[in-house]
């Protein structure tokens, strides 16, 4: 999709907005009401068939993080969540907030269905478990996951979607002014696709601020819910990021499935930018098929380039930590500019998800990743 057809659609799609649905409220966040304690209250999770996470029984292992370099069978992070009995956790999000990193990830409660979970750190390695983002609203009675943290005037903004709903999911939005407790927007859930070449579904939300407007990835899926592919919406910057803030930005999906490692399905996407351009890391294939990491670049957003038809970061060989998978990733740029890739991986078909990281370095405008403690590199073929 070429810019001068995203100018057009964004005409239009803003003119519905305005007359059909509302006016965006240009506000500041210190209108809402004080942060208080996640409402602790959650239904039975039934999961849908339609959902794309692999929810599998399996064994209670050890899951810490591990103080030794890196290994094939366990890297120097390597964090799960074993609150509720196996080790869960994936899709990572990290921020720096008030001194400290922040991790935000989805976790499974067994019978109580899936959440978010929030563990904190000094070093990016050793990761403790801070706290939990329950279900409370309606929208989310089946579960909440894969969130996206984003820090606007000392706040943390979370982006998050429903969980269980098949084709109904959506992406809602949090705020918070400790990083811990969250204020729901009023308005959630913000943001699901229009058109008929998709079914409506949002889900794996991701968010960047870029020429003074706040970017929304998603991904979404075909009509008949077998394709996943990303979409893309925006809203101002200075907004409460509410429902009627936010304008679809394309017509048809701005990344989709093609390669034959991506099989059916491209989610999770992570952008970031280097030299004034967008990269995005994206995840490949439904979990465990296997999924893997792969990489494209923008200049404006909202038309997408491939950097190679084979992944950044594969799944790793029969016995490592992550023969199942590398997937689901999240990119993280500290405040020195240095950039990590946050990942989710495991080796057992999805009976236990780790979460662990690398360096993100640059060469000739092009990523490659570095693993810490054995140096390896990952670069694109």
């Amino acid at each position: 999709m070429n810019v001068q057809n995203a100018t057009k659609l964004l005409t239009t799609l803003a003119v519905y907005w305005t007359t059909s649905v509302g006016v965006c409220n240009i506000t500041e966040m210190a209108e809402w009401p004080n942060p208080q304690p996640a409402d602790s209250r959650s239904l039975l999770l039934t999961p849908s068939s339609e959902s794309s996470d692999s929810i599998a029984s399996g064994p209670d292992v050890s899951g810490p993080a591990s103080s030794k370099p890196d290994s094939p069978r366990k890297p120097r992070m390597y964090y799960s969540d074993t609150s509720y009995g196996r080790p869960f956790a994936k899709d990572p999000d990290v921020v720096r907030f008030k001194g400290k990193y922040l991790m935000y990830y989805s976790i499974n409660r067994r019978k109580k269905g899936i959440a978010i979970g929030i563990a904190e750190s000094n070093d990016l390695e050793s990761w403790k478990k801070a706290g939990e983002i329950l279900p409370s609203a309606k929208y989310e009675r089946r579960g909440l996951a894969a969130p996206a943290a984003i820090v606007i005037d000392d706040k943390v903004h979370l982006f998050y979607q429903t969980y269980g709903n098949g084709r109904n999911d959506a992406i809602c939005h949090a705020l918070s002014r400790d990083g811990i407790h969250f204020n729901r927007n009023p308005t959630n859930p913000i943001f699901s696709p229009a058109g008929e070449w998709n079914c409506g579904r949002a889900i794996d939300a991701e968010v960047i601020e870029h020429n003074g407007r706040m970017l929304l990835y998603c991904a979404t899926r075909d009509p008949a819910m077998k394709i996943q592919m990303l979409t893309v919406a925006e809203a101002p910057v200075k907004s409460d990021f509410g429902r009627n803030c936010w304008t679809q930005m394309c017509n048809e999906s701005i990344l989709k499935p093609e390669l034959p490692w991506e099989k059916n399905c491209i989610e999770a996407p992570a952008v970031c930018r280097h030299n004034r351009r967008l990269f995005m890391f994206y995840a490949g294939a439904y979990n465990n098929q296997p999924q893997q990491i792969g990489c494209a670049v923008s200049a404006d957003g909202f038309s997408w380039e491939r950097l190679s038809a084979l992944p950044l970061l594969p799944n790793g060989q029969s016995g490592e930590w992550n023969s199942s998978e590398s997937g689901h990733p999240g990119i993280f740029e500290d405040e020195d500019g240095q950039m990590y890739l946050f990942f989710q991986g495991n080796n057992d078909n999805g009976a236990t998800w780790f979460l662990s990281k690398m360096k993100v370095e640059w060469e000739s405008n092009k990523p490659y990743l570095i693993r810490p403690g054995d140096g390896r590199t990952f670069r694109l073929k």
